[in-house]
């Protein structure tokens, strides 16, 4: 038999194999078709089931009706990438030029895939938090390189600066930084992020960001780690337009960085998608240049959301971590007599017809001691479903 490349075998390596060597579903197929299966609200999925802003929704309607509807540029349309250079100025007081230090690209996760893809060789370290939105360990592996973790442990999910500190070495080329934070929903605070710029600059390594959830922040706000004093020249800053929007299928997500490191990330990129998402990329211009009482609104509602939720998860016992943003709150199944998450999330659906997701499956097998008994539900949800679903937790009889 023809041996496997080494594409293939870091793949297998990124990926849970079942005992017949199959690859088995991630835990997000897995609870999604529990869910389906039982006809439980799904809760573990991290998609809106409501439609976005309607100027961002017309603005693809005219744009397919007027033929953008072929190969857009390869770097992203003109007016999205001078939108997104606008949205940083606006936001963040970044200075950005939309013809050579943005990239549009399909979503973030394809942004994160050809910037560790490009700067990233065997042998090079990658340190992220934990937990991590799972793509990061595969998309790590991938591109062959070592995967190192430093934990945010409840309850409030904050680094220890030294073990952070330690996790760094000659061999770091990757700081990759996800605030707000998903699955705790902890926006990292200016010290944490000094603290990394620091240990970047001594250890020469890129900042790579994933910021979706930029907008989605309660009363906390969100600061780029690209404005703080000697990052800008090495961080790579992604989002996308998905979470704030409501348009997660869409897939329009961009990066911003200094032109050579635009310049070696697009040379992957047009490889992985080439382009994607033409009438799209208008639509999500449109949405960047709302007003912002729009963007907070969103941000109120789905705060709203959360306390809706929230009253449920402590009706029915749970400890729950408030989030500072995002989509997600983490809830510990141990005061109700669970001490592990997973079981607790394959029986959920039976007991009450929830469905939510153990906070083990975002971290490694051997570190989940941890995180047993902690449970990620999402609130991005129409409020009747989640009034639906607060009432259904809050009935949940305790075993403890």
């Amino acid at each position: 038999m023809r041996q496997a490349g080494p594409w293939l075998r870091a793949a297998e390596g990124a990926m849970l194999l079942g005992p017949d060597g199959v690859p088995a579903p991630t835990v997000f197929a897995e609870m999604s078709a529990l869910a389906a299966a039982t006809g439980a609200i799904n809760l573990g999925q991290g998609f809106p089931d409501e439609d976005g802003p309607v100027e961002v929704l017309d603005a693809a309607v005219a744009a397919i009706r007027d033929g953008v509807n072929q190969y857009p540029p390869g770097r992203g349309t003109p007016d999205l990438r001078l939108a997104v250079s606008e949205h940083q100025s606006r936001w963040y007081g970044l200075e950005v030029d939309p013809d050579r230090q943005v990239l549009v690209t399909a979503g973030a996760t394809e942004a994160l895939a050809a910037t560790l893809l490009a700067f990233v060789e065997p042998g090079d370290e990658v340190v992220t938090f934990e937990p991590f939105y799972d793509a990061y360990g595969a998309l790590i592996r991938l591109a062959g390189g070592t995967h190192v973790t430093v934990p945010l442990t409840a309850p409030d999910f904050l680094p220890d600066e030294d073990i952070l500190r330690a996790a760094f070495s000659d061999r770091t080329r990757v700081v990759l930084v996800n605030t707000p934070h998903n699955p705790t929903g902890r926006v990292l605070p200016d010290e944490v992020l000094a603290t990394i710029v620091e240990l970047a600059e001594q250890y020469d390594a890129l900042i790579v960001t994933d910021e979706v959830y930029e907008h989605l922040t309660f009363d906390v706000p969100h600061v780029p780690i690209a404005t703080l004093p000697g990052a800008a020249d090495r961080t790579v800053s992604i989002s996308s337009a998905g979470k704030t929007f409501s348009t997660t299928g869409w897939k329009i997500g961009w990066l911003t960085a200094p032109p050579a490191l635009v310049d070696a990330i697009t040379s992957v990129k047009q490889f992985l998608t080439f382009v994607n998402g033409a009438p799209f990329q208008p639509a999500v211009a449109a949405g960047l240049r709302l007003p912002d009482a729009v963007f907070t609104g969103i941000a109120a509602e789905l705060s709203a959301k959360h306390d809706l939720l929230a009253d449920g998860l402590r009706a029915a016992g749970f400890e729950l971590m408030r989030p500072d943003g995002g989509y997600f709150v983490i809830a510990d199944a141990a005061p109700l007599g669970y001490e592990d998450a997973r079981e607790f999330c394959l029986q959920l659906p039976e007991l009450v017809g929830v469905v939510g997701v153990p906070v083990s499956a975002f971290v490694r097998p051997d570190h989940a001691a941890g995180y047993r008994s902690l449970v990620r539900f999402a609130f991005c949800k129409r409020r009747p479903v989640l009034e639906d679903a607060a009432a259904r937790l809050a009935g949940l009889t305790s075993r403890a």
